[in-house]
């Protein structure tokens, strides 16, 4: 007597089947998950009023780069981390050397580099020296004698009579500052894990019935 035990389906063929789908739904969930990731915290960046640049420094890269893998992941960033932490966490800051704080008022008109101006780059920019004024109650003031331009920052001023010459605030002088939180960036990460398993398990499904 002779037995032959065929088995159909072809087990290997369907399980090779499987994990060719469990690759795919793997990749493709944690691919869109990431995706949702960097949106929500761009979102975040510019409802939050921190405008475009800085929601375009969120940067997104999946691996594997090609193909598939029941390994993939996703690596969501900041190009600039120490701006994005600063808001997410909402740290008190101090002057490194111990002074005071210089905080730019509208009067002193933006950096040429980027980011708030200094005193020194004011002076430097406007050839107006600054005066310290102290005050015993508020922060105390650099200020300047020169006149204000059509967009209210101050500038030397070239009349010879003093006519329109202002003693412009330009630096308010404060101890420390203690940052606003804006972002929540774990809340919107923690979404985006938390929706990994349905993501996959969705994929899967999906992947069999094509």
């Amino acid at each position: 007597m002779k037995l032959k035990l065929e088995i159909t389906p072809n087990l290997v063929a369907m399980m090779a089947k499987e994990a060719v789908a469990g690759e795919r739904a793997v990749t493709a969930a944690i691919r869109q998950a990431g995706t949702g990731l960097k949106s929500a915290w761009r979102g975040q960046i510019t409802g939050a009023g921190l405008g475009t640049r800085l929601a375009n420094s969120i940067r997104l890269a999946s691996f594997p780069k090609s193909g598939e893998s029941l390994n993939a992941a996703t690596l969501v960033w900041s190009n600039a981390p120490v701006i994005v932490g600063a808001h997410d966490t909402g740290p008190l800051i101090r002057s490194k050397s111990g002074f005071w704080l210089a905080i730019p008022t509208p009067a002193a008109g933006k950096s040429t580099r980027g980011g708030r101006i200094t005193p020194g780059e004011w002076e430097r920019r406007t050839g107006l020296r600054l005066r310290f004024v102290y005050r015993r109650r508020g922060p105390s003031l650099l200020v300047a004698e020169g006149r204000l331009n059509s967009k209210g920052r101050a500038v030397a001023s070239r009349s010879k009579s003093g006519r329109g010459v202002v003693t412009a605030p330009i630096f308010l002088l404060v101890p420390q500052v203690k940052l606003r939180k804006r972002l929540d960036l774990a809340r919107d990460a923690e979404r985006a894990q938390t929706k990994v398993p349905g993501l996959i398990v969705a994929k899967w499904v999906n992947s069999r019935l094509v």
